[in-house]
């Protein structure tokens, strides 16, 4: 194993995208699994702590099941992947096995992630599990998810995981190089090597086309890079269809193309981390004037006071998850409530010792 860039990495996620787990026809694409398999336990064995985000539960559950009769579209998942999942994490851990490494199965859903409790069990199981030499194998649960409460995809899944364990680095495998400079179909198209979070809107040039068998596609990929790029962690998109795709973009000398998501070197809390990817969750909204958002938005770190606030949507209780928006109807964050919504909305435009959403529980976008 060659040595990792400065020896960043000791904590990496790797999301692993349907497309590179399975064949054209739904079957797992096992010698493929074998390879990423051996380079995570080389990565294990170089003291590197890795969690490995795999789809392909419903792309390897279509190969094995035929239905009688057409099903929508949450029926025919919720059976694909409940059928694909025990196929899917049996391989992997008949290929751990070969190493001697444990491995272990999360399924969770976006409403673990919605209260406090939730997750911080979630956290507390995947160290027990690290701190144990077990090889965590996360993946959505499908069989009970229904429509609102799927994630985006696995992207934004990793990205949930990956900022909840405060790793390293995000390295979400995909069937391409990485994000384009504009049609990747087209011989003139480059990879974009870093992003620093300086370049344009990446909409006006990434291609919205999501992939065969996943819900996602670059887009979404570009969004979730750039929010955990944010939180400081490094995201690394690169093609893990490629050859020792892991040992080359983390190490120092690895001349794979790839695009690197440069990590901020701000400091973002837990709680802080856990706000910003709970704004799915939100029960109502805050509004402020002109001056409380010009305030919010300087280097000064303040909190939102009564007195720069015009209006209270919805009905919420203290502790919830509230949306945070502007005169103009813009949104800039989200935060914990200190208040219900009933003792909110008596206090709007008032003096008050007690801030509505305070500093260290909001996360301004």
């Amino acid at each position: 194993m060659q040595p990792y860039f400065e020896d960043m990495y000791k904590k990496i996620a790797v999301k692993v995208g349907s497309n590179v787990l399975t064949r054209s026809d739904g079957t797992l694409n096992v010698t493929r699994m074998s390879a990423l398999v051996d380079q995570i336990a080389d990565l294990r064995r170089a003291g590197v702590a890795v969690i490995l985000i795999s789809s392909g539960a419903v792309a390897s559950g279509r190969s094995e099941v035929r239905p009688d009769k057409k099903l929508d579209a949450v029926s025919a998942r919720q059976l694909y992947s409940a059928v694909g999942q025990a196929k899917l994490i049996n391989r992997y851990y008949e290929l751990f096995r070969e190493h001697n490494i444990p491995c272990g199965q999360i399924l969770t859903s976006k409403e673990n992630f919605g209260s406090r409790r939730h997750y911080l069990n979630q956290k507390h199981c995947i160290e027990v599990m690290l701190e144990n030499g077990v090889i965590p194998i996360v993946n959505e649960n499908d069989a009970v998810s229904v429509t609102e409460l799927m994630f985006t995809d696995n992207d934004e899944l990793s990205g949930l995981i990956a900022a909840m364990m405060g790793m390293d680095a995000l390295v979400i495998l995909s069937d391409v190089d990485g994000v384009y400079d504009g049609d990747p179909t087209l011989a003139d198209s480059k990879v974009l090597r870093e992003i620093t979070g300086d370049e344009p809107d990446l909409k006006s040039f990434v291609k919205a086309v999501k992939s065969q068998f996943g819900r996602g596609g670059m887009l979404t990929k570009c969004s979730i890079a750039r929010k955990i790029a944010d939180e400081g962690i490094e995201v690394i998109i690169a093609n893990g269809c490629r050859e020792n795709i892991l040992t080359e973009v983390l190490t120092a000398n690895g001349k794979t193309v790839c695009t690197r998501f440069k990590p901020s070197s701000r400091p973002v809390s837990n709680i802080k981390k856990w706000i910003a990817h709970s704004e799915g969750f939100a029960k109502g909204e805050i509004h402020v004037n002109d001056g409380a958002r010009d305030a919010l938005l300087s280097p000064k770190a303040t909190s939102i006071l009564f007195v720069g606030v015009t209006q209270i949507k919805g009905d919420f209780e203290k502790d919830d998850i509230v949306k945070i928006f502007d005169a103009a109807g813009c949104q800039i964050g989200v935060g914990c409530a200190g208040f219900d919504s009933d003792e909110a909305r008596k206090r709007i435009g008032k003096h008050s010792d007690k801030p509505l959403v305070h500093y260290d529980y909001m996360y301004l976008e």
